[in-house]
């Protein structure tokens, strides 16, 4: 494995998880980075970098010439997709196989068939894996209500060609339909750049489940445990979880075997995750298959005491890997820790992370994308760690998991931590009864309530005197010493913790994005909760609302302008 070179193709924690991976192989690492990732960890931490665009992610890691370019500036003989962005981007890896660099990832074939979740859904009724009612073909807002009224509400509007939960919404009435549509039109090409949507019926009281696979080029297809997904907001995982609590060895059994037929109808190969929605009496419905490695792929690795990263390289160099069906031992739980206000409806709180200590102690892990005196940038999506823990059984892990997130501290952000130590000390989840819309119901409810969070504005940074420069287009490292050497400016201070506070009838920004959409105009009677905007931040869409009535007295944004946190949007008299 010597003479291999490997390009990560994405950034943050999972760029800094395939590295550590490589290095353990021996292998070289190459990084690539926008305009706003120059410091980042990953950067520093691969053998080589290459700078490739903008922060914008349509010019830089959805750049599929800018990533080439890298790989061939930089010698790289393989790529590694991580998750998002290009990852299940079947012309990103045709575009890698002709350009002579190996993709550590499924087929293209396979991708094109699984990764267009419609196509997905006829390939499993195909394999005579049951699916959950919708169209298994992509539609447009002109036809959507057709298709919808033979579906039945609610449904769900989804990414045909992404995952995740990005691009997802859910439609209780027909006439919220066509906005649902057009917005996750929008999402979808921003973050996997397919506008492509397709419906199917929505579960409400389902468990969301998926499959660990893995499949090498020598006809072995391994079943590698489930994994739970249920706790969810906005169709985001919260935390995950392995194996579930409401898996027994007998439902274990049928949905390995359900994933295995997937796998082999598909022709795939390297590691994937097949989904399923599990309702209480047993019955599980395919949802979709994710080609790539998993944010919570941690949780798999810890019970089955396997390297996935490892296993992908593996498979990807055509070396036979065959893990059989390794025994889980114990259980694991997993938490995303997001850049993220709770006491603000979760709006994301991008900046510096002033002061930062991980949690250690027994069987517990930390993935993360930044150190203390990074910051964390409002243009990607605000996740920057995940907590992973390993117990005996599913309460020691819980209570483990407890014990690491009050050793957790953040300065400069807020972070989930405050709803994670919340959610795992409910007694739904000690009883494992949670549910996909759980999460959201108990936060409308009332039944969590935050303290707001504080920025840390005059921390000083952590690292004075390192500079970086570039040549080339490559970051060349550069440490400064000297008494007087120029400090960066401190942390920006959060934005408001309501979205809309500022002067009286003034309507701003809680963050920084870029605005889609303007819904109002001078001199319009607006009410209070009546959208005013659509700005998009950390690859989600927020919808800017009035908080009083009255009539709108100045508009200062249009669609494409970028605002600042705390910017005056719109007047209201």
């Amino acid at each position: 494995m010597g003479e291999q070179r490997v390009l990560i193709a994405n950034r943050g924690e999972i760029a800094v998880r395939v590295i550590r991976t490589c290095r353990e192989l021996g292998l070289p690492t190459v990084a690539v980075y926008s305009d706003v990732d120059r410091d980042a960890l990953h950067v520093e931490l691969a053998d080589d970098a290459h700078h490739i665009g903008p922060a914008a992610p349509s010019l830089s890691y959805l750049d599929v010439e800018a990533i080439l370019d890298a790989a061939r500036r930089s010698g790289a003989t393989m790529i590694h997709p991580g998750y998002g962005f290009l990852a299940e981007n079947f012309d990103f890896a045709r575009a890698c196989a002709a350009a002579g660099l190996t993709f550590i990832g499924p087929p293209p074939e396979a991708m094109e068939m699984m990764g267009d979740k419609a196509a997905a859904r006829r390939a499993a009724e195909g394999a005579g894996v049951p699916v959950i009612p919708g169209l298994s073909e992509p539609v447009g807002a002109d036809e959507a209500l057709q298709v919808a009224e033979r579906i039945g509400f609610p449904l769900a509007v989804k990414a045909a060609f992404g995952g995740g939960g990005r691009g997802m919404h859910l439609v209780a009435r027909a006439e919220e339909l066509e906005e649902a549509v057009e917005r996750s039109s929008r999402e979808a090409r921003s973050y996997f750049g397919r506008p492509e949507v397709y419906l199917e019926r929505y579960l409400a009281t389902a468990h969301h489940v998926e499959a660990q696979i893995l499949c090498d080029a020598h006809g072995n297809v391994s079943f590698l445990g489930e994994r739970d997904c249920s706790l969810q907001r906005r169709y985001q995982k919260l935390v995950e979880e392995s194996p579930s609590p409401v898996v027994d060895g007998g439902l274990r059994t049928r949905i390995g075997e359900a994933a295995i037929a997937i796998a082999e109808a598909s022709g795939y190969r390297n590691a994937g995750t097949i989904e399923f929605l599990v309702e209480d009496d047993g019955s599980f419905y395919f949802l979709e298959m994710n080609t790539r490695l998993q944010v919570e792929h941690p949780v798999t690795e810890m019970v089955a005491g396997l390297d996935l990263v490892r296993m992908q390289i593996e498979v990807a160099l055509g070396q036979e890997v065959d893990p059989g069906t390794p025994e889980l031992r114990g259980h694991a739980i997993e938490c995303r820790i997001n850049a993220e206000d709770p006491a603000a409806d979760f709006l994301p709180r991008p900046g510096l992370v002033s002061g930062l200590r991980f949690p250690a102690g027994p069987f517990v892990r930390v993935d993360a994308g930044i150190t203390e005196g990074r910051t964390i940038p409002g243009d990607y999506d605000s996740l920057f760690a995940k907590l992973i823990v390993w117990g005996e059984d599913r309460e020691a892990a819980r209570r483990r998991m407890l014990r690491a997130l009050d050793e957790f501290e953040v300065e400069g952000v807020p972070t989930t931590i405050p709803f994670h130590r919340w959610v795992l000390d409910t007694l739904t989840f000690r009883e494992g009864s949670h549910t996909t819309r759980w999460v959201e119901r108990a936060l409308e409810e009332g039944m969590f309530t935050p303290e707001p969070a504080e920025a840390d504005a005059s921390a000083p940074p952590a690292s004075p005197g390192h500079l970086v420069v570039e040549v080339g287009g490559r970051r060349v490292s550069v440490r400064v010493w000297g008494d007087d050497l120029a400090q960066p400016p401190p942390a920006p201070a959060s934005a408001a913790h309501s979205s809309h506070a500022g002067a009286p009838g003034a309507v701003v920004a809680p963050m920084q994005g870029t605005i889609l959409k303007v819904l109002v105009e001078e001199g319009q009677e607006i009410a209070a909760g009546d959208v005013v905007c659509i700005l998009e931040a950390m690859k989600m869409e927020n919808h800017i609302a009035a908080t009083q009535d009255g009539t709108v007295g100045s508009v200062n944004v249009s669609p494409g302008d970028v605002v600042q946190g705390g910017q005056t949007i719109a007047s209201i008299g």
